[in-house]
């Protein structure tokens, strides 16, 4: 591999080469060596498939917010072999021990460690209930260890806390999940979890996007069986009111359950409004109180189209 860059020190030519085999950097002009050792550049990774070639396999897993350690903890195998496979003497077998004691004291050892660890592990349990991805998770981790950073945790419910930093993660990343949804999946208080949003939300200066309604319409048509046709009129109807500003300030799961129910209204589908009410998690008044408003809206839009 030639190096146009680096000019000979002995006959003052720009003939460098590189050996990627040997290692060597030499010219090619005269020969002199300017280096025998180079760093490899390739992959640290080693192939063991039974194929052989490059294995694109790393050597570990990828670091995550969403482990107390990050992932990077060494573990001391409980087998008391050495790299062979032979049996430990009787005096290194107890130095093993004592190693795997310290090990363990050391890794909860802060409270700050301990209080991390139940909390993250209540998110995993979270994760499970409301099916959310990894993406969601981590930002969750990411808000949480602000939060612990600052000191917000003291005094406060840790579950309560975490399910708070799911709920802001959520908003965040534009997932569809109400607060009602984290409250129940974690058995909280949504006053409780509430509290601690806000909470989060003013000493960590979160900035939250606005929940899309829209993106909380195929949440609700899915639960319930609502064809295809019909969630696409939704859609529209809802996109027509956030043009005309009918949407601002008003509950972003209630509006897209009023619109679901309008469309299936005008598209003849037998779905009652305790249905819809029932798959968005609000009351039928408030999707009767969203859909005469969509409803008007709808009706002027056409007007004004003819």
């Amino acid at each position: 591999m030639i190096n146009a860059d680096s000019t000979c020190g002995r006959c003052g030519k720009k003939s460098m080469l590189t050996d990627n085999v040997t290692g060597e950097r030499f010219c090619g002009k005269c020969g002199f060596v300017i280096s025998e050792t180079l760093q490899d550049s390739g992959p640290e990774w080693r192939s063991f498939s039974k194929e052989g070639g490059a294995d694109p396999t790393r050597t570990g897993a990828p670091t995550s917010l969403a482990m107390h350690d990050r992932g990077l903890a060494t573990i001391i195998s409980p087998m008391n072999k050495d790299s062979s496979g032979k049996p430990l003497t009787s005096t290194m077998k107890s130095t093993i021990e004592r190693l795997r004691t310290w090990d363990s004291r050391s890794k909860v050892n802060a409270s700050s460690d301990k209080n991390l660890r139940q909390a993250l592990s209540e998110l995993s349990t979270l994760k499970d209930k409301l099916s959310l991805s990894d993406a969601v998770i981590e930002k969750a981790s990411y808000i949480y260890r602000k939060a612990l950073e600052k000191g917000l945790v003291k005094g406060r419910s840790i579950s309560a806390l975490i399910a708070a930093s799911l709920y802001a993660a959520c908003r965040d990343t534009e997932t569809p999940r109400t607060l009602k949804d984290v409250s129940d999946a974690g058995n909280i208080k949504k006053k409780d979890i509430s509290r601690c949003y806000r909470i989060l939300h003013q000493e960590l200066e979160l900035k939250m996007p606005v929940v899309d309604p829209v993106q909380c319409v195929a949440r609700i048509a899915s639960s319930i069986g609502i064809t295809e046709k019909t969630k696409r009129f939704a859609v529209k109807v809802l996109k027509d009111a956030q043009e005309h500003e009918e949407s601002a300030g008003k509950d972003p799961m209630g509006l897209a359950a009023a619109a679901l129910y309008l469309s299936c209204v005008k598209n003849g589908e037998d779905k009652t409004q305790r249905d819809i009410a029932e798959a968005a998690n609000v009351t039928e008044v408030t999707i009767r109180n969203r859909y005469k408003g969509l409803r008007l809206d709808q009706n002027m839009d056409m007007l004004g189209g003819k």
